[in-house]
């Protein structure tokens, strides 16, 4: 199958300048305002997530789940790209929100993570059971990791869910990943952002949950590995970052897929060195790697100054649409 066919517009050089201009002013809606609907579903440990849909022409079109990535929402630049897409082409779209990323703190002493595969497969079952027509998925950077590790899970039976998926820009390698944003420039940029929002919540998390974790350690944490440490890990049955980034990563698992799955991953995303994504060797016979040299980490600006990001969502849904 075609590679991904992407080159960066002149005006945008650069692997950073690729991440951020586009998440910050690339286009990322187009015609009528996209409008959700909101459902609230009740896990079965007592707590909730939220759901954005746009429904599909008719009760039996394709449905698109996507997973957003680490302190994402249905607002989400890609996600608003993907909607887009996805209503043009007559599909129904869910984005379901990992717990805590709806805009409303979640009850139960957890959250999320990159290998939350069996909350993915909740979530997965609840969408085929509300929906009539066939589904595809697609998780973007942490979602797409955590939904590789789902169908690497499932093996052959993840077809009576899904009928391809997606990951984008998903750190697979999640030690390697790990490393690289809490070193120089994205230390200081991308690592900032990240704690700025993930440790209020987390504090927020302890007051519900006393004695849960260390909070005046967590308070001090200065990049992802340290709050991984304390929090994460802790919280969703690992020992440590090491064990978490260990169990969680999709790359060594993905011969096991048995579902079409589309791996992309730009060559310059400053998140997750290039050294770092599977090769061919990797990938079993279900599994199809695009690696453009260009996109930045879910990025893929095109068009003319400010540029849009629909180019990637455009062949993203071509390609999943082909397991139709």
């Amino acid at each position: 199958m075609t590679a991904m066919q992407y080159q960066a517009p002149y005006w945008l050089p650069g692997g950073q300048a690729q991440t951020i201009w586009p998440a910050l002013f690339s286009r990322s809606r187009g015609g009528p305002e996209l409008s959700f609907r909101r459902e609230r579903w009740n896990t079965p440990d007592g707590d909730f997530v939220d759901v954005d849909w746009i429904d599909g022409a008719d009760a039996e079109a394709p449905l698109l789940v996507l997973f957003h990535g680490l302190e994402g929402s249905s607002q989400s630049h890609y996600a608003q790209a993907f909607a887009t897409i996805a209503r043009s082409r007559g599909w129904a779209i869910a984005i379901p929100h990992f717990r805590g990323c709806s805009g409303e703190l979640n009850l139960a002493p957890r959250a999320y993570h990159s290998g939350d595969f069996e909350e993915v497969g909740w979530m997965l079952e609840q969408c085929r059971e509300a929906h009539e027509g066939p589904l595809i998925a697609a998780g973007v950077s942490l979602g797409g990791n955590a939904l590789l590790r789902w169908a690497e899970e499932h093996g052959q039976s993840a077809a009576a869910t899904a009928r391809a998926v997606c990951s984008i820009c998903s750190p697979v390698d999640l030690a390697a990943a790990g490393h690289a944003i809490g070193q120089g420039f994205n230390r200081l940029v991308y690592t900032r952002m990240f704690l700025r929002t993930m440790v209020p919540k987390a504090l927020r998390k302890l007051a519900q949950h006393p004695g849960l974790f260390d909070g005046e350690r967590l308070r001090q944490a200065r990049d992802l590995y340290e709050f991984d440490n304390l929090f994460t890990a802790p919280l969703h049955g690992f020992r440590n970052t090491e064990d978490y980034w260990s169990r969680c990563s999709a790359k060594p698992h993905l011969k096991r897929i048995r579902i079409p799955a589309l791996v992309l991953n730009a060559r310059n995303d400053p998140f997750v060195p290039a050294a770092s994504l599977p090769r061919a060797q990797d990938a079993g016979s279900y599994v199809t790697l695009w690696q453009p040299a260009h996109g930045g980490h879910v990025g893929f600006a095109d068009g003319r100054l400010p540029g849009h990001v629909f180019s990637m969502p455009e062949q993203v849904c071509d390609w999943l649409g082909k397991a139709l």
